[in-house]
């Protein structure tokens, strides 16, 4: 077995062509891992059938060792893989290649990976985020992840502008109901999320189209939260977003705010924190119980974000003194 130095830890079965390489196989012991852009001065191209299901035999091929130290001995389990990065190279996945990478949750790739083969990403039950590099061509890749996938999708696209649009697609769900009498299945559809998943014409992409479900949408069964953290995400990201689509997903924030407001204590998020104090008004009661909450949680500079707040928003007399 060659072995190479790279950035993580790949057990590869490889077939080197003139001008390319496909991996036929691929096996980390990384919970977080980059496949390589190149080998042995080719770009990667293809990713094989089954490349990365986890315990199958070793195909025919070229066997290498990526490494960036002592590879461990154990270990080398793709069921424990959490977050894959796809070279930019890549233009292939074909049949199975992520077969049963049941705790695969993050996929980081380029939107110039057009082809996916069936059944690529079948058992990969909690992938559900998505880090896409864009040159104009995403719109394909988000119908094949949107038709693959119903669940909800936590998409963030990094255009060639330089812009980043972080994007939620709410979940639906699928349902077959044996119809006894008449000898067939009955199909149906529900949630509010379907709409999401198939707003793509001739597989192009729109910002605008993408918003103009907002309405729809909630006239429909949908979770509550998903559509707190799908409004939220478009005003924090606001690219190509109309005056009118604003103002619908401010109404939605300003009737949930105390709701998005604990959420971001949790997770520490002092520039949300910020952005959703400027767009929302808050009086000294609901300021002091944030603050609280801050305070129990261990969040001082949320807290003191909260402080200052409130100390311009509440009359001199009624201020309540936290100890940080």
């Amino acid at each position: 077995m060659e072995r190479i130095s790279g950035a993580n830890n790949w057990k590869l079965v490889i077939r080197r062509e003139a001008e390319q390489v496909t991996i036929l196989q691929a096996h980390t012991c990384d919970v977080r891992a980059a496949l390589p852009e190149e080998l042995f001065g080719l770009p990667v191209t293809v990713l094989g059938d089954h490349a990365l299901t986890p315990n199958r035999p070793a195909p025919a091929g070229e066997a290498v060792l990526v490494t960036c130290g002592v590879p461990p001995e154990d270990g080398w389990d793709n069921r424990a893989l959490t977050e894959l990065k796809l070279p930019d190279s890549l233009r292939r996945v074909d049949n199975y290649a992520l077969f049963n990478c049941t705790n695969l949750k993050t996929l980081l790739l380029r939107d110039t990976t057009a082809h996916w083969g069936g059944g690529s990403l079948m058992n990969c039950r909690a992938l559900d985020t998505f880090r896409i590099t864009c040159t104009g061509q995403e719109g394909a890749l988000l119908a094949y992840l949107c038709d693959e996938l119903i669940r909800e999708l936590d998409v963030t696209l990094y255009r060639r502008d330089g812009a980043a649009v972080r994007l939620i697609f709410p979940s639906y769900t699928e349902e077959h109901e044996e119809n006894i009498p008449h000898h067939q299945f009955d199909f149906r559809i529900s949630g509010g999320g379907y709409a999401y998943h198939h707003c793509f014409y001739e597989k192009k992409f729109s910002l605008k189209d993408y918003d103009d479900l907002w309405k729809p949408f909630l006239g429909m069964g949908h979770d509550p939260d998903g559509a707190l953290r799908l409004a939220w995400r478009r005003l924090c990201c606001p690219v190509e977003l109309t005056r009118e689509a604003e103002e619908q997903y401010l109404a939605y924030i300003r009737a949930h705010a105390e709701t998005l407001a604990h959420r971001l204590l949790a997770e520490g998020d002092a520039s949300g924190l910020r952005a959703l104090l400027r767009k929302t008004e808050w009086d000294g009661a609901a300021l002091s119980a944030l603050s609280e909450a801050a305070r129990r949680q261990g969040r001082t500079e949320l807290m003191a974000i909260l402080m200052e707040e409130q100390h311009g928003n509440v009359p001199v007399g009624r201020n309540k003194t936290f100890e940080l």
